[in-house]
């Protein structure tokens, strides 16, 4: 019944602004037609206050402003709204509503009852069809309460949040895996993808220090050579983009649409 109660008052609130708007229209264009004869009279009046317009001048010129304000101002039209553009306009309003309840009404499960997260998360738990990485990640995300040490259930979480898209999330992920982890290179690696893919692409000192400490415990991160060969040639720095790319670049296959992208952007004195 509040469903239904909140949809009516809507539904009303929703004509009273249209009527309102309307109103408000007629009435800025009407205020603004008058600001701008009043602004041009104003003028000359300063200018003769001035001393730059005699009086005869001044006249004139008032006299000849008027005529041309008059010329270019329309036929006045009074616009009301009568009794019969009330009702079409809650008319219109009335068929929108009806539409979209008879759309919910077709689509829509009223009576359905309200179903709460945990209860989804038990579902998609038990579900053998593949979830969405939402979904996955709630699922992993309920594991980690229950299990907060698990190295696994994080690395998962994290993973998950990427995918998702949160990567704000995913990063507070892989840094709780580290606490567990210090010496995880693969989390290292992963959570400055994260913090670059929060920060809009951006290679920040917080993630550009994350690749490091990645490339320190395990130099065969390719990810972590990768945006550091980034954020160098953001730089400018030529050379540490070669040192960084170019074992990239050996590694991966001739065929490799991205080995032909680094070799291409790859500064002078590239691969060999």
């Amino acid at each position: 019944m509040f469903f239904w109660i909140m949809t009516a008052l809507l539904a009303a609130l929703s004509g009273l602004l249209v009527m309102t708007g309307a109103r408000r229209g007629v009435d800025a264009g009407e205020a603004a037609e008058t600001a701008a004869s009043a602004t041009e009279l104003d003028e000359l009046d300063r200018l003769k206050a001035r001393g730059l317009l005699e009086e005869a001048a001044w006249v004139a010129a008032r006299a000849e402003a008027g005529r041309r304000i008059l010329a270019g101002r329309r036929a006045p039209v009074t616009l009301r709204a009568g009794a019969k553009d009330r009702v079409l306009v809650l008319a219109g309003a009335g068929v929108a509503v009806a539409g979209a309840l008879g759309l919910y009404l077709l689509v829509g499960t009223s009576g359905l009852p309200d179903q709460p997260y945990e209860r989804r998360i038990d579902e998609w738990a038990t579900l053998s069809d593949p979830l969405e990485p939402v979904q996955i990640a709630a699922v992993i995300e309920r594991q980690v309460r229950e299990q907060p040490d698990n190295p696994q259930a994080l690395a998962m979480l994290g993973a998950a949040r990427f995918e998702a898209g949160d990567a704000i999330g995913a990063a507070s992920a892989f840094r709780r895996l580290l606490q567990l982890t210090p010496g995880d290179a693969r989390a290292w690696a992963r959570l400055g993808e994260s913090l670059v893919r929060a920060n809009g692409g951006t290679i920040g000192a917080d993630a550009e220090a994350a690749f490091l400490e990645a490339l320190k415990l395990d130099p065969g991160q390719l990810g972590a050579l990768y945006f550091l060969g980034e954020a160098a040639l953001a730089r400018g720095d030529a050379a540490e983009v070669r040192r960084r790319w170019l074992p990239l670049i050996a590694v991966l296959d001739p065929a490799d649409p991205r080995r032909t992208d680094l070799e291409r952007r790859l500064p002078a004195g590239g691969a060999q």
